[in-house]
């Protein structure tokens, strides 16, 4: 009792945020030729994974800073990245699986860069007492970035690329793309949760905050001659009239959405090119541009095949994959023909024709905000007769109130009438 106070002793300069000295950091032999230790060499984990990761250029990845004034040494996110593709190769579930299987080899821990104490034999103790726990490795893979994830995948291709150029010279010239759903785990996606606002887009659930309402499945399309169901059209009575709350009209859900590029190797993999993941409210064609750009900076090319479903039929990527003055069999899009509205009619020049038969010359360009930034062109009938009138004209210098008139049907669809606002 006679000695000196804890409290003066927390509350003097020599201790107060006095930074613990860092466990000396293992060499980091990702990356790093052979020979390595005797103990690595003895080790057939710690070898496997070396063979597997060392070909990545983690000397360029996009570390963090580690200069920080906390009271504990800060971990680099390298050895944290290279745990997670063990616990996918792995096939390993849950992070404390992962943990445990790091633990039970200790030479694969050290090897994957986590700091160990120098002078210590390597042992399943040792790594328990220094490798941070499954909390932490959950935390840190929230809240990697994403350019760390991107610089994996731009290397892990670039690796592919070289390794593809003689075992199949057409490599990503074929590709796909297609986007899988990703669902919030809020009561809202629940249907035997009550919830009074379900689907009111304005109230985004409190448990995830950052998904959004979108639509997983809806058919509004039907053959000509195909019956009318539940699926491609709602049910209206012709007698005894009902109300129309319960009926079916699609499958509405809160979260997210992933979109890929792939390509495939006949008889060997399929390969992801590009990701891209964006809440659900977003339109399947607004992840064209951004992961074929993504495709052509790590193939260094421009494919010249591609295979979409009907959300992609526009006209902007059938361009994207035509060559002017080439043949269709040096590049085209396959694409299912999405049933939008009467097929389109074009006269010799290439103009849309109206349901007059005269052709509507482009007139105006504007921006829809839901397809991705792309233009969107306007095309208006010059010439048209009314009913008992004469023939009138459009002049060029129309104002954009008069380029605005709507084309709607008459009589037989032969002639269209035209209605400008005052």
């Amino acid at each position: 009792m006679t000695s000196e106070s804890i409290v003066s002793r927390l509350l003097s300069p020599s201790h107060r945020w006095r930074r613990p000295a860092p466990p000396e950091m293992p060499p980091q032999l990702l990356g790093v030729p052979e020979p390595w230790p005797l103990c690595v060499q003895q080790d057939p984990m710690a070898l496997r994974y070396l063979e597997l990761l060392a070909p990545l250029d983690w000397a360029h990845f996009p570390e963090r800073d580690l200069d920080t004034h906390w009271c504990l040494p800060t971990i680099p996110y390298v050895p944290y990245v290279a745990a997670y593709l063990v616990k996918l190769d792995q096939q390993l579930m849950y992070m404390p699986r992962l943990r445990q299987f790091l633990v039970e080899h200790p030479v694969l821990t050290a090897v994957l860069g986590f700091p160990m104490p120098r002078g210590v034999p390597l042992s399943a103790a040792l790594v328990e007492a220094t490798l941070p726990t499954h909390r932490h490795f959950a935390r840190i893979l929230q809240q990697l970035p994403n350019s760390a994830l991107q610089w994996l995948l731009d290397d892990t291709v670039r690796l592919l690329c070289l390794e593809c150029a003689t075992l199949s010279p057409d490599f990503g010239q074929a590709i796909s793309l297609d986007t899988k759903h990703i669902l919030a785990w809020v009561k809202e996606n629940n249907p035997k949760a009550y919830v009074t606002e379900r689907y009111d887009k304005a109230q985004p659930p409190a448990g995830d905050p950052d998904c959004r309402l979108g639509c997983k499945r809806k058919r509004n399309q039907r053959v000509t001659g195909e019956p009318r169901t539940s699926s491609n059209e709602p049910d209206t009575p012709f007698s005894n009239p009902r109300s129309p709350k319960g009926v079916p009209i699609g499958e509405y859900y809160w979260g997210y959405a992933s979109g890929i590029v792939a390509t495939r190797i006949p008889g060997w993999a399929e390969i992801v090119l590009a990701e891209l993941t964006q809440t659900f409210d977003a339109a399947d064609v607004s992840y064209f541009e951004p992961l074929m750009a993504d495709t052509e900076r790590r193939l260094g090319f421009r494919p010249r095949f591609g295979a979409f479903d009907a959300a992609f039929d526009a006209f902007y990527i059938y361009e994207y994959f035509d060559h002017a003055g080439q043949s269709w069999e040096t590049g085209f899009a396959a694409i299912p023909w999405a049933q939008r509205g009467p097929a389109r009619r074009f006269d010799s020049t290439g103009l849309p024709l109206c349901d007059a038969e005269l052709p509507m010359p482009l007139k105006h360009t504007f921006y829809v905000c839901y397809d991705a930034g792309t233009p969107s062109t306007g095309a208006l009938c010059l010439s048209f007769a009314l009913p008992g009138a004469d023939d009138h004209s459009l002049p060029d210098t129309a104002s954009p109130l008069e380029q605005g008139r709507l084309c709607n049907d008459v009589g037989n669809q032969q002639r269209s009438a035209f209605a400008t606002p005052d």
